[in-house]
């Protein structure tokens, strides 16, 4: 079996060298310390999280998890939340008859139908209700953690995915979600989003009820020389070996991407033929394979985008640098100062474009491949 995992969630053997924050987020969840994950899309925020889920479970921590992506209403977030804290905190905690007991003061009884296969009940609230009363019942659904944390003597973390959501919702969310949470010193929150720039708002923002209320985690990419045995050893206990020197071509091109390393090292493997060892040719059928993969993804970003957005990414993908700079415009031919400014902006909200050391350069892993070989 392919030993490498891309799209869906890197898991066990798949995940790798993401030591320093697992122990970072499990002590930070350990002592209730409230955490925000910031990375750029498809650095593994939701990997590292199940990663460390994983781990502060055999610890006796009660981990309830909610992805607001799946919640728009206030309705349907208090039902996730009631069905979270029920699989994946009253159940460790009483018995199957009094579990549902917790739920009795609820503003809004909720229909709670039970599965016959399984007999797992889920939670329903009808729309129609006052917002005051959908209000009052998400309120107490949130105290709840705190509550039984206290009362069974009990680490217990809530994590929410997405969490950039909660403005969408309603805007007046935020403000009811912080002060539950600021006086819930012995649950630990954990908030995941995959549009940084929101994220950063929400938190960074002091008009903001969530500001300066988490420690912020800041993800990077992983040291290419840490990938390293990673891949060498994925392929050696699958059958199959990969030179050295392609293995530092690997990550020359993804730069430690965890996403971009994960799906070349998977394409590099499918190309390699048991008991041989992966070299340059195996390499580029890769990286072309890989581009044939992503170009329903990559042509979707070239559609959505206006023509002084794409001039800039044609222009950063044959070149890094400073696309603001008069000399740098005239040699990639782009328009004026104001409107190269206004697409940068809107490449780097889309976390397709980003910014270090005063330059610009890719974002995207393999998109200025997929540019230079359209062109």
């Amino acid at each position: 079996m392919n030993p490498f995992r891309y799209g869906a969630l890197a898991l066990d053997e798949a995940f790798t060298n993401r030591e320093d924050e697992i122990r970072e987020l499990s002590r930070d969840i350990l002592n209730g310390q409230d955490v925000v994950v910031l990375a750029p899309r498809r650095y593994g925020k939701t990997s590292l999280v199940w990663r460390v889920i994983q781990d502060v479970v055999k610890r006796k921590v009660l981990v309830a998890q909610v992805n607001l992506m799946t919640t728009p209403t206030k309705e349907r977030l208090a039902e996730k939340l009631a069905d979270a804290i029920y699989e994946n905190v009253a159940s460790a905690l009483f018995r199957a008859r009094e579990r549902l007991r917790i739920f009795a003061d609820l503003r809004i009884r909720p229909t709670i139908p039970i599965d016959p296969e399984t007999g797992t009940p889920t939670f329903s609230f009808d729309a129609g209700y006052s917002p005051q009363d959908v209000d009052a019942t998400l309120e107490r659904l949130l105290e709840l953690p705190g509550q039984l944390a206290v009362e069974r003597r009990r680490k217990v973390a809530l994590v929410f995915d997405e969490f950039q959501e909660v403005v969408d919702i309603d805007p007046d969310l935020p403000k009811l979600m912080r002060s539950v949470f600021q006086e819930q010193p012995e649950v630990a929150h954990v908030y995941l989003g995959s549009k940084r720039h929101m994220m950063e708002r929400i938190f960074n923002d002091e008009n903001e009820p969530f500001w300066r209320s988490a420690r912020q985690m800041e993800l990077g990419v992983i040291e290419p020389s840490r990938f390293e045995s990673y891949v060498t050893t994925s392929f050696e206990r699958t059958g199959k070996r990969i030179r050295l020197e392609t293995v530092q071509a690997i990550l020359a091109t993804t730069g430690g991407h965890p996403y971009a390393t994960q799906e070349l090292c998977y394409f590099v493997w499918e190309e390699t033929r048991p008991r041989r060892a992966a070299g340059e040719a195996e390499l580029e059928q890769a990286l072309g394979d890989v581009l044939r993969a992503e170009d329903a993804h990559f042509g979707l970003i070239w559609d959505q985008s206006s023509t002084a957005q794409r001039l800039v990414l044609q222009a950063l993908a044959a070149q890094p640098g400073r696309p603001l700079s008069g000399d740098y415009r005239r040699r990639h031919k782009l328009p004026g100062t104001s409107t190269v400014q206004r697409a940068l902006q809107a490449l780097t909200r889309a976390e397709l474009v980003s910014r270090s050391d005063g330059e610009h350069r890719m974002a995207e892993p393999f998109l200025a491949d997929w540019l230079r070989r359209q062109a």
